[in-house]
């Protein structure tokens, strides 16, 4: 059975940094687009940023482009995601995502989710 954990969340002050990282067991990460993905309470789910592992591109929203940095560490199998200057508009579950994508941020090109991780900005 395919899992993505996630790994990394917690509270930080804004300003502050977290490292997400998301690994995967019975999938290898070279055949997939990895995504993550955040919703906040009272809103929609919104593509955050992905690594593209069939183009070897990388993709960032524009709310956290400049701030945020997507990697892979293909000896560990995992994606992370470095965000950086975490501000107000960043608390949320943040979620990995699997699947074989054309547009990277459209969730329902999605085949797998991990369970979430709370991220929280305190100001």
């Amino acid at each position: 059975e395919v899992q993505l954990v996630e790994t990394g969340g917690g509270s930080v002050q804004a300003g502050g940094s977290l490292r997400l990282s998301c690994a995967a067991s019975e999938l290898s990460f070279d055949d997939y687009a990895i995504a993550w993905f955040r919703q906040a309470p009272g809103k929609e789910r919104e593509a955050v940023s992905c690594f593209d592992n069939m183009d070897q591109e990388t993709y960032y929203s524009d709310s956290v482009k400049g701030r945020f940095t997507i990697s892979r560490n293909r000896a560990k199998n995992t994606v992370n995601l470095q965000m950086d200057r975490l501000h107000d508009e960043d608390p949320a579950i943040y979620y990995c995502a699997a699947g074989p994508v054309v547009y990277w941020a459209d969730d329902r090109a999605y085949a797998y989710w991990g369970q979430g991780i709370q991220v929280n900005v305190s100001s």
